[in-house]
């Protein structure tokens, strides 16, 4: 399959997807991350388990929520529980083994900001918010980022530590007690990153199709590392594109009112 028969977009969401296993138990946030932990669901992990905010478990929608208070996740799922069990026995309780966020900026080190844009007091932006992606990033097992690259997004400094990845590097996690891995992948339309084992900042380790190491660096706010054995991401196949756009076909006619796609 040649570059042009996909989008970054679609690579981006198809790469993501391809890092959950079949045995994850996956917390999962609306958009992007969504679309990734569907299209695993479709294809190579028919058996993973995912988990909403709202308290849905094991939901299994047929079109990509619009909230985490979607109808579909409801009715779709093995069981829904209260928010408060759901953050208290399963997340913190350590029953999730992946949690998949997104990210308004980020830094080399994987933490987050969904808050706001500039001085707290005086933002330039006010975003949504953490709603359950702090506790998020500190009790499930790893965490995995999807995030489109732009100078704005990719910053050498975030301006407000809304979910906590590496914090300041090395050991951080560990010296604040914190027990679960933190960020271990982030996957852009560019590229595939993982953090370096001693100093956790993430690496460049593989380049999507087409993508070249200059093409990375301009959309990144810090000084790009690249791994010694660079790879370059495998193409869609044929049948993670067309569950992707299926998915988004339904998702579309479904919410525009149309009814499902058949």
């Amino acid at each position: 399959m040649s570059e042009q028969d996909f989008t970054p977009d679609e690579m981006m969401t198809i790469a993501a997807s391809r890092a959950l296993r079949p045995s994850d138990v996956c917390f999962v946030g609306i958009g992007a991350p969504s679309a990734a932990c569907n299209v695993a669901r479709l294809t190579h992990a028919p058996e993973i388990t995912l988990i909403y905010e709202s308290g849905t478990i094991g939901t299994r929608p047929d079109v990509l929520p619009l909230s985490i208070g979607d109808g579909e996740l409801c009715d779709t799922a093995v069981t829904t529980v209260s928010v408060p069990e759901m953050f208290r026995y399963w997340l913190q309780g350590g029953r999730i083994t992946i949690g998949f966020l997104g990210a308004a900026q980020l830094d080399k080190f994987g933490n987050i900001n969904t808050t706001v844009i500039g001085d707290y007091n005086k933002p330039k932006t006010r975003l949504p918010g953490g709603g359950g992606a702090p506790e998020i990033a500190t009790s499930c097992g790893e965490i995995f980022i999807t995030m489109k690259q732009s100078l704005r997004g990719m910053v050498d400094k975030i301006d407000f530590y809304t979910s906590f990845g590496h914090g300041d590097g090395g050991d951080h996690r560990e010296r604040l007690g914190i027990t679960t891995k933190g960020p271990t992948l982030l996957v852009t339309d560019l590229a595939i990153w993982k953090p370096d084992p001693e100093s956790k900042e993430f690496t460049v380790v593989s380049l999507h199709p087409g993508v070249t190491r200059e093409d990375v660096q301009a959309t990144c706010g810090w000084p790009v590392k690249f791994a010694d054995n660079l790879e370059t991401t495998p193409a869609p196949t044929d049948e993670e594109l067309s569950t992707l756009r299926d998915l988004k076909a339904r998702t579309k006619a479904a919410h525009e009112g149309t009814g499902k796609a058949a």
